[in-house]
């Protein structure tokens, strides 16, 4: 092959990228025929070029992790975009259960494979409970649709499995890689969506979504293309914690998965994410300076810069955003909203955004409900959403991954996604013992994202699983059969690794980085 071959892409790549952000430009102008309207949104649409070129640039990128991840970012992506077209939601999770379905053979033996995994103990028996809750109270209607939620997401969490265990010469590799990719080449293409109003005090919003027009002064993306926001810059944070820590990506990839987060989390005023990544910018720190260093982790010249630099990033998003008032200000009853929007807030006030009202709701249903109810879940809507005394006509989610376990699969789904947190401690802390030690990665974001359950569902997995079926993607390839354990001993880290232009040598049991950064 040519030599001049990947200059030649990157030339088509930057002629193409180059474009598609002066035609964002230009239409920007056109519908509003302001020039400096028209510059930011092509600054904008720059930065959403250059994320999508940083997504198809990681090496080791498989093409089954890619179509995993596309599945779960679109199904997410949908619910927000075509809210009121539910046969979108549904076409596109009926899609990816006939694929998974393919990918998943032999499916018994996948699935006892999968029941190792916390991650699957905390996103998929709560579904199975409540289809038995649902039966028992007569509810068919509920019942149906959630044996296709647990059908589906128990095929996806197969097939990353298969996917784990499918040998490299056949296109096999870790697919949490190729997962991250199709994360980030979504969060890219909603920056893309979202470049004519990004640097505007109030975004775009889907026009059909309440929760929407109350917080019309964070992204969600733009016409055509719409996410929440906390949601996404959870993506963004859990993005960077898959390739920052990881030394089979260069130091240039790494540094700008990083500065995506921080981009991300600044466009999306969001603090659960901000606080997951500075709980993971302390575990890093710990594992680079505590004797808990893991062997596919850097090796830095400047150990100290690469521990301040997560610290520094997080502490200008935090001055950009208003500083302590960030973290500590009633979201709904502090923020203004545009001229045009007149819809009361209901969504509760106070520094907990109106959870506590939710799991008060939560709690006060369940002390009312039969027994089937108690054990097995609520049974009025598929998604055992929360109907709140105070805002009867919203649809509310738990926003706490254990009350949602608790509210969709009753005691015994609490029960279960407690089990699933504790497998995944247990991996995290003890793994080594058993020859499973994860990497810095997996390491990383588990202990950074088990603190977000008390404030997120995002560990539930379902239509918004992107961090759930990432996660799962990498407990899946740590436990592939015949994993060597990763050793954290300095002679099994080459000393080029983790420096811009060094060489990368293998850690026993964890593959080199591709040669090449297309799918493979």
């Amino acid at each position: 092959m040519s030599m001049a071959t990947p200059q030649r892409r990157r030339n088509w790549a930057l002629a193409i990228g180059g474009a598609v952000a002066v035609a964002a430009a230009v239409a920007e102008y056109v519908a509003r025929t302001d020039l400096l309207d028209s510059v930011k949104t092509l600054i904008a649409a720059a930065i959403a070029v250059a994320i999508g070129g940083l997504a198809v640039s990681l090496p080791g990128i498989t093409r089954r992790g890619v179509v995993i991840g596309a599945f779960f970012i679109a199904a997410g992506v949908s619910t927000w975009t075509f809210t009121s077209h539910p046969i979108v939601i549904w076409g596109v999770l009926g899609l990816e259960g006939i694929v998974f379905l393919l990918w998943s053979w032999p499916w018994l033996g996948r699935l006892k494979e999968t029941s190792r995994l916390g991650t699957a103990w905390l996103g998929l028996p709560y579904w199975v409970f409540g289809v038995i809750g649902a039966v028992l109270v007569g509810h068919a209607t509920v019942g149906g649709q959630r044996v296709a939620y647990a059908g589906v997401f128990a095929l996806a969490a197969m097939a990353a499995v298969a996917a784990a265990r499918r040998p490299t010469e056949k296109g096999g590799g870790d697919p949490s890689v190729g997962i991250a990719a199709a994360l980030l080449v979504a969060i890219a293409l909603l920056l893309l969506a979202g470049s004519g109003s990004m640097f505007d005090a109030y975004h775009a919003i889907p026009e059909h979504s309440a929760e929407a027009h109350k917080m019309a002064d964070r992204f969600w993306g733009g016409t055509g293309l719409y996410f929440q926001p906390n949601a996404l810059a959870g993506l963004a944070v859990v993005i960077a914690l898959r390739i920052a820590p990881d030394r089979a990506f260069t130091w240039w990839q790494r540094l700008a998965a990083s500065g995506t987060a921080g981009f991300v989390l600044y466009l999306t005023n969001s603090r659960t994410p901000w606080g997951v990544a500075l709980i993971a910018a302390l575990v890093h720190a710990v594992m680079v300076f505590g004797g808990w260093r893991r062997g596919d982790l850097p090796v830095y010249r400047r150990p100290w810069l690469a521990v301040l630099t997560p610290f520094v990033l997080l502490g200008l998003v935090l001055v950009a955003l208003g500083g302590s008032d960030f973290v500590v200000k009633s979201r709904f009853g502090d923020v203004p909203k545009p001229a045009n929007v007149t819809t009361p807030n209901t969504l509760g006030s106070g520094v907990t955004s109106g959870r506590t009202d939710t799991w008060r709701q939560v709690a006060t249903d369940w002390a009312h409900a039969g027994v089937a109810e108690k054990i097995f879940g609520d049974t009025r809507t598929s998604r055992a959403v929360v109907t709140r005394a105070n805002d009867p006509g919203a649809e509310l989610n738990t926003d706490n991954a254990a009350v949602g376990a608790f509210r969709r699969g009753g005691v015994l789904g609490l029960a279960a996604f407690l089990f699933g947190v504790l497998l995944l401690l247990w991996r995290v802390f003890f793994g080594r013992r058993a020859g499973l030690a994860p990497p810095a990665w997996f390491t990383i974001a588990s202990l950074a994202l088990v603190p977000s359950i008390a404030l997120e569902d995002w560990l539930l997995g379902g239509t918004n699983g992107g961090i759930w079926i990432l996660l799962l993607a990498g407990e899946a390839y740590l436990l592939r059969p015949g994993r060597v354990a990763a050793q954290s001993s300095p002679e099994l880290v080459s000393a080029g690794a983790g420096r811009p232009g060094g060489d990368v040598t293998a850690t026993p049991g964890w593959p080199a980085p591709a040669s090449t950064s297309g799918a493979s």
